[in-house]
């Protein structure tokens, strides 16, 4: 062997080691690990392209339209709000700021412990993203933070506070709770980078949570505080209906439990969670009626009807968004289709959108947890046992007791 080759052997082995030793470092594990998925994520979806959700198989019903179906008449549900909505709330300023809180730039697909890590510091909260994440997502590649997560983050881990959520929000909701110094988080739809993507089919399309600190009607725009792209931007009240309608309508707000009786008010008919659905099942079940083409409309009135198991129902309006086509990681941050199918017996839908999900996002917990059920359903006890087992290690904290509950019914 020649010394040249020597000497470069001896540096490429250099090299290794030198990277080995870096992924050591937690700074470096972090990015590198993160870039080092990506390539083998894009390389497998150049093998196989993602397609789009797949189209329910034929059941046999009634016709179902953007009403109702006909053999079905809804009986309202006999709701008693906590407190009667009034119109004697003051006019709303014309502005509202609240102070911004230190920026957090996101850690990959960090949005959620993010978002409300920011939020939390305007109530003198001194933790970070990494506090949050390591109770609610410690596995880096859960891609995705329920709304029910982060609640049970700020109930488990700072008592001192309350956070709770509702559907179906309007621009005058959130305007009326910035001006009264609550900020708010939404969840909306953001545009993706595209070294981000998948592979090259992907539509990059995907959910962010947001944080709202103030709105100037003079200018028609909200202030934000946006975990991956800044922050104090702007985006105007008509770019927001349009990104946060995809997903129900959802805001959060966090507030010291001595103002409940204050946040009452503010929401007012809206409190009540039951009421609060009711009205954006009206509301979705409109939109339907009012646009058939439109695949959100339809996928919000199945999560709506879901709330009130309604499941059949619920199914069939899944079915239509689905007809009409719907963003590839749709059922990465949305699970509801996952309940309507099984508890409508409809097992060949589930296994084949939890399936689908699985390929879109292999480490979701929900997909596992539900393609498990799918399984058992099938008879395929062993394969079952698995799918849960997998969705216990991705998020081992707050998933355990549903996985375990899962796993009691398999030997």
């Amino acid at each position: 062997m020649s010394i040249r080759m020597r000497n470069v052997l001896i540096g490429l082995a250099g090299l290794l080691l030198l990277t080995v030793l870096l992924y050591q470092i937690p700074y470096f594990h972090t990015r590198l690990e993160w870039r080092i998925e990506k390539f083998f994520i894009y390389t497998k979806n150049i093998i196989h392209p993602l397609g789009p959700a797949p189209t329910a198989f034929p059941v046999t019903v009634q016709a179902f339209t953007a009403t109702v179906m006909p053999s079905h008449t809804p009986t309202p549900l006999p709701l008693t709000p906590s407190i009667t909505p009034t119109a004697t709330l003051p006019p709303l300023p014309p502005q509202a700021s609240i102070a911004s809180p230190p920026f957090e730039k996101q850690t990959p697909n960090n949005c959620g412990p993010a978002v409300l890590s920011m939020a939390l510091h305007i109530y003198g909260w001194e933790g970070s993203q990494a506090d949050i994440a390591n109770v609610v997502k410690p596995i880096l590649q859960d891609r995705n933070v329920n709304p029910e997560e982060l609640r049970y983050y700020v109930r488990t881990q700072a008592g001192w506070l309350n956070l709770e959520y509702r559907v179906g929000g309007t621009i005058e909701t959130l305007k009326r709770l910035l001006a009264a110094n609550y900020p708010v988080i939404v969840e909306s739809v953001t545009a993706l980078d595209p070294n981000d993507a998948l592979g090259p089919t992907d539509d990059l399309w995907a959910a962010h949570y947001l944080l709202l600190t103030g709105y100037d009607d003079a200018k028609q725009e909200f202030t934000i505080q946006d975990s991956y792209h800044g922050a104090d931007l702007k985006i105007t009240y008509a770019k927001l209906e349009q990104d946060w309608y995809a997903f129900n309508n959802l805001y959060m707000l966090i507030y010291f439990p001595q103002y409940e009786e204050e946040v009452k008010t503010l929401l007012g008919a809206n409190w009540d969670p039951n009421q609060n659905r009711q009205l954006a099942l009206d509301s979705s079940q409109a939109a339907t009626a009012q646009n058939p083409s439109d695949a959100f409309a339809w996928f919000n009135y199945g999560s709506n009807l879901v709330y009130f198991d309604r499941y059949e129902e619920a199914a069939l309006a899944y079915d239509q968004a689905r007809e009409i086509g719907l963003p590839l990681r749709m059922f990465r941050y949305q699970f509801g289709p996952f309940l309507a199918y099984f508890h409508s017996n409809r097992n060949a839908d589930l296994l084949a959108l939890t399936d689908y999900a699985r390929s879109v996002t292999d480490m979701s917990e929900e997909a596992w947890l539900w393609y498990g059920y799918g399984l058992y359903r099938n008879g395929d006890y062993s394969g079952a046992k698995k799918a849960w087992q997998k969705a216990e290690s991705i998020n081992p904290n707050f998933f355990e007791d549903q996985a375990n509950q899962a796993l009691q019914l398999v030997p």
